[in-house]
């Protein structure tokens, strides 16, 4: 998996990208936190639960279904905060299942059970190029930590820093077009 603070990079960058007109910051704060609840399922090592179960660690809680779940309620949720349902469900949505798509692109475990309940498999991505993180605090502390977090910055975070900057410079675009064609009208 990658490190926990990595995968906060996907809905941060989407999130500051898009504005908070569209993200406000309680929605920007619950899909950081959305980002990494599937890992959650790390209980499980302490429960005794077989890595490779259906509640083992990457199982249920890194499925599209429990991504679904996650993001309808907390959407719902978010309607007090005054944030609109779609954007909530699209935003919280896109933030879990960011989680599992990362999660597959990396060099170790057992794969993302993607489409639990309907299968067990567990899927990898076609390029696996996020090395994958060590669990224990000693071996991140070695080299093995620094090819982690080398790997996480040229293969998430640069990415999404580009990704917030496009998104930034055509908020931009549309705002500079938009008072343009307002004010050229007669």
């Amino acid at each position: 998996m990658p490190t926990v603070i990595t995968h906060l990079a996907i809905p941060l960058a989407v999130g500051l990208g898009l504005g908070r007109r569209i993200v406000p910051g309680p929605l920007l704060a619950c899909g950081v936190a959305a980002s990494v609840l599937p890992d959650l399922d790390v209980v499980g090592f302490k429960l005794g639960i077989a890595y490779a179960a259906d509640l083992g660690h990457r199982g249920f809680s890194h499925s599209i279904v429990f991504a679904l779940a996650v993001a309808l309620i907390a959407a719902t949720i978010l309607r007090s905060f005054r944030v609109p349902w779609a954007t909530s469900f699209w935003f919280l949505l896109f933030a879990l299942v960011s989680h599992s798509l990362l999660d597959a692109c990396t060099t170790g475990g057992k794969g993302v059970a993607l489409l639990w309940p309907f299968s067990g498999h567990r899927f990898f991505a076609p390029y696996q190029v996020i090395e994958v993180s060590p669990l224990s605090i000693t071996r991140f502390m070695s080299d093995r930590g620094i090819a982690v977090l080398l790997s996480e910055l040229y293969c998430v975070w640069m990415p999404s820093a580009a990704l917030g900057t496009l998104l930034l410079g055509g908020r931009r675009l549309i705002c500079c077009f938009v008072s343009n064609h307002r004010s050229s009208r007669p």
